[in-house]
């Protein structure tokens, strides 16, 4: 499992034109499952993730995670971030989880996500032509792994 987590000032999702959900200050969240995660990745990602201490404090030191400056949480599947581009110029996506598989783990992600931050998890539409706008505060983007724990 693979977040892309951004510090954003803002941001919404919107499909067809309709606006899914959006959040003021806090994470967006793009997660892109892979054939074989399981419980323990979202539990340990979930953690990670709510615990992020990625908003500066009064010193301005990023000392403090979404929860403690009463940030939002916004989470958008992505497939493609288990993207591989060794063998030429055109992406395989073998390696991301099929819908079927991957979307309770995307649904069972955000409902953890959600209890381990304490706040209601904005999403977009799982497996829809989504867009994503938002303004990046810093900017600020990590990119985690569940599989390398790092």
């Amino acid at each position: 499992m693979r977040v892309v987590i951004q510090r954003v000032l803002s941001a919404q999702v919107s499909v067809d034109g309709v606006q899914t959900s959006s959040i003021g200050r806090g994470l967006l969240v793009l997660l892109g499952i892979e054939s074989g995660d399981g419980e323990e990745d979202i539990e340990w990602l979930c953690r990670k993730t709510a615990r992020l201490r990625v908003f500066d404090d009064g010193e301005g030191v990023m000392n403090l995670d979404v929860c403690q400056v009463g940030g939002g949480l916004l989470v958008v599947s992505q497939f493609t971030l288990h993207a591989s581009t060794r063998k030429g110029n055109r992406p395989s996506y073998a390696r991301a989880a099929a819908p079927e598989e991957a979307l309770p783990l995307y649904k069972r992600f955000v409902e953890r996500l959600s209890a381990e931050s304490g706040m209601p998890v904005g999403t977009g539409v799982f497996g829809a032509e989504m867009r994503v706008g938002l303004v990046n505060d810093g900017p600020v983007t990590l990119i985690i792994d569940s599989r390398l724990r790092e």
